[in-house]
């Protein structure tokens, strides 16, 4: 089991900038990828970015290129996720997932194995 925690939302002016945290425990060695993903009411859940655990190699999705940075700290066993230009489409619901055996298809969210519990990030206009 792993479990992840995220932290780091908040309330943020267009134009801002937040960082969120994932803190991970339990069998974390397992983990291959560690994904971020958005979700608004109504909508499935987007994939955002993501980092190999064991590399640090990142992947984005294209509306949050040049923007959002993916990074891991081993010795913490964290992960974070640094967002700049924040726009108010940026407005979601952002979770942290861990993703054991492959790092491939790091965009779809059913191949990931745990979910931390999310945080609110809203951006006003």
């Amino acid at each position: 089991q792993v479990q992840l925690v995220e932290s780091g939302g908040g309330l943020v002016q267009a134009g801002g900038s937040l960082r969120l945290s994932c803190a991970a425990s339990g069998r974390t060695f397992s983990s291959a990828a560690m994904g971020w993903f958005r979700q608004t009411p109504g909508k499935e859940r987007e994939f955002v970015a993501a980092i190999s655990w064991s590399s640090g190699v990142t992947y984005y999705a294209d509306s949050v290129k040049g923007r959002f940075t993916v990074s891991r700290d081993w010795a913490k066993n964290t992960v974070y996720l640094q967002m700049i230009s924040l726009e108010p489409e940026d407005t979601a619901v952002y979770y942290c997932a861990a993703k054991t055996g492959s790092i491939y298809m790091l965009a779809a969210a059913d191949r990931y194995d745990y979910w931390g519990q999310g945080t609110q990030v809203t951006v006003s206009s």
